[in-house]
């Protein structure tokens, strides 16, 4: 419920079976309120459960009943435009994924034949929903191409940093038409910068979704703590990748947490790593046995008590089901961007 708790200006909160509840959610529909969260049902079906915010959000133009395309490349962004598209019951005319973000498009659409990648589809679309990749050009040259050709871009931001130069590209920015987020964090931060782009709020269903697929800790949850690696891309200085740098961090400050004696670390590679990036690291590390993680997130978080990464968005669906989440960022490295109350940042904390 960490989702509830954080939202400001929260007035209405709407509960029990759909069923009973249509008439009131018409109402509040009617009324212009956002639609926030969802739950699920006790089949485990996905059951979007609305509850409004009376935060105002821009009025997207996204033209559903015409068609449009898809282009993703990481995961962040695939993961949540693969969950909107999926709640809003849509499925794009024309997609063209690259990088991590083509097994999970097959995943979630078995069967969907992608398009060519030279772009020459954007002419038959009304619209474009494009990834913020700032680590690939892929999405960035769509978005240059349908500003040519006068199609309505939208640029979906999946994360909390580095939002200005997701859109620039040697030194010429293209902004979208409209940039859809998924959380008041994000919505505030990008009104800040983009003054003159509509920013659209959308339900963060990807993150809803994992997290209700997370069994609840309990007793019987094992004693595992959950490490969530990310590529951080620079070094800080120091000759080393800075995901490397953050896990020896965590590790010289493991013995001063109090975890019980029997803990197992479970290492969870980013869907964007190398396979056998961390092999030789998890051969060398003696003192502390770690083993890598398998499944999908919500496998990973269900079978664990704490959580600790640098500050990938899987912290925070680790906050809304109950974990312990520890930011592992070392002194000498900048702050951690995620501005989500609950995480336990060990640079701040002083062994005991």
């Amino acid at each position: 419920m960490g989702w509830f708790l954080e939202t400001v200006g929260m007035r209405k909160v709407t509960g029990g079976t759909m069923h009973s509840n249509v008439a009131m959610l018409r109402i509040m529909e009617r009324s212009g309120m956002a639609l926030e969260a969802f739950a699920l049902d006790r089949k485990c079906s996905i059951i979007y459960l609305k509850t409004f915010s009376t935060m105002k959000s821009s009025a997207t133009l996204f033209d559903a009943s015409a068609p449009f395309g898809v282009i993703c490349h990481d995961s962040g962004g695939a993961n949540q435009i693969i969950a909107l598209l999926q709640y809003m019951d849509q499925v794009p005319a024309f997609v063209h994924m690259d990088g991590p973000a083509k097994n999970l498009w097959k995943q979630s659409f078995p069967g969907f034949t992608e398009t060519r990648s030279d772009f020459s589809w954007l002419k038959h679309v009304s619209s474009v929903i494009t990834g913020t990749s700032w680590a690939s050009h892929l999405e960035h040259e769509a978005r240059v191409q349908a500003q040519l050709l006068g199609i309505h871009s939208i640029a979906v931001l999946d994360h909390w940093a580095n939002y200005q130069e997701r859109f620039i590209r040697n030194g010429k920015e293209v902004l979208p038409d409209e940039i859809w987020v998924t959380d008041y964090y994000a919505k505030n931060i990008a009104r800040r910068l983009f003054l003159d782009t509509p920013i659209v709020l959308q339900p963060d269903c990807y993150g809803e979704r994992e997290a209700a697929l997370v069994t609840p800790l309990t007793e019987a949850t094992p004693q595992v703590l959950l490490y969530l690696m990310e590529p951080i891309r620079t070094d800080w200085g120091r000759g080393e990748p800075g995901e490397f740098q953050a896990l020896r961090f965590f590790l010289e400050r493991l013995p001063f947490l109090g975890f019980p004696p029997n803990t197992e670390i479970h290492l969870r590679p980013h869907p964007s790593d190398a396979p056998g990036k961390y092999d030789a690291f998890l051969n060398n590390c003696e003192h502390f046995p770690m083993y890598r993680g398998v499944g999908s997130l919500s496998d990973g978080l269900s079978q664990c008590r704490w959580v600790a990464g640098c500050q990938t968005y899987a912290m925070t669906v680790a906050l809304r089901v109950g974990r312990k989440v520890f930011g592992t960022l070392p002194p000498w490295a900048p702050s951690c961007v995620l501005p989500h109350k609950g995480i336990i940042h060990l640079r701040e904390t002083t062994p005991a």
